[in-house]
């Protein structure tokens, strides 16, 4: 039987409720949560990030020669788009239901999360399957078992067909005894077989959302349309980010965000004293997204 994914009501037809998703991530690791963005929000992202998609280069060089196989020579890349987009910004990254998930998955093992990743992908026309993958990887040293680092989702700026590359997903992998092995053995002793893997297919301005346990990929592109999404992951707040917001969101622009997207930006400070432990991220003793507030950052 080929897998799947349980899919959930528009958040505005009112039938996304936070506990039911939970729950299914927790069971399954993976949701699919049809129409997250309105239409007018997605038109209004691609319509900003338009010029910035068009100048991309597939074939740029990147800090490390693996990432370019990872990605492929027909995947345009956009990297810190709240920067880029204050719709994405504001409407996107701050979505009311994504952040009650991350309240329920990531804030008991943090006093506040933050934005991780906020990349646009368009994987054109003969993109390959890429590599299957936690993302949680990139924190490879933490100590295993661990709680829940991130949470992540591939939002469709276009509709995700098989056909396109919508994004392969292998359902329940983040309880696989492999999540617990180095990155380097996990494949090795669990390769996911054809018939574990589920295809998120959906509507513009829906959304794939998952565990960073989940195994997953971008599918390969077979037809004339370039596929075009966003990865918008959020993270514990005291781990390092894989991608540096604040200098991909410098306090110019950041200060004409709101103050919540300037919080998950990072210009907030870890504040822990409360919960028994320190605090991270302050400037010169203070909360930074105060003094971007007071115009002093």
């Amino acid at each position: 039987m080929t897998a799947s994914i349980e899919r959930f009501a528009s958040p505005a037809a009112g039938d996304a409720d936070p506990d039911a998703i939970v729950a299914a991530l927790d069971r399954d690791g993976a949701v699919i949560v049809e129409d997250l963005l309105p239409l007018d929000v997605v038109n209004r992202v691609n319509e900003e990030v338009e010029a910035a998609v068009a100048v991309a280069d597939p074939h740029q060089e990147f800090f490390n020669p693996i990432m370019q196989e990872f990605h492929g020579p027909f995947t345009k890349q956009v990297p810190g788009v709240p920067g880029i987009s204050r719709t994405f910004a504001v409407d996107v990254m701050c979505n009311p239901l994504l952040l009650e998930l991350c309240d329920r998955v990531l804030l008991p093992s943090c006093a506040r999360y933050q934005l991780n990743l906020g990349h646009l992908l368009q994987r054109g026309p003969g993109s390959d399957e890429q590599w299957l993958h936690r993302d949680e990887a990139v924190w490879s040293d933490m100590p295993r078992p661990h709680p829940e680092l991130q949470l992540a989702s591939v939002i469709a700026f276009v509709d995700f067909t098989r056909e396109n590359g919508a994004t392969r997903v292998v359902p329940g992998s983040h309880r696989w005894d492999s999540r617990w092995l180095s990155p380097a053995e996990q494949f090795a002793q669990d390769a996911p077989t054809p018939d574990q893997i589920a295809y998120a297919e959906m509507p513009a301005g829906s959304a794939v959302i998952y565990s960073g346990g989940t195994i997953h990929a971008g599918g390969s592109n077979i037809t004339d349309i370039a596929r075009r999404g966003a990865h918008l992951s959020y993270c514990l707040g005291w781990l390092r980010t894989e991608e540096n917001n604040v200098l991909s969101t410098p306090p110019e622009l950041a200060a004409r965000l709101p103050r919540r997207a300037q919080e998950l930006l990072g210009y907030a400070i870890h504040d822990s004293i409360g919960r028994g432990g320190g605090y991270l991220g302050m400037v010169r003793m203070q909360d930074p997204v105060d003094l971007l507030e007071r115009g002093e950052l």
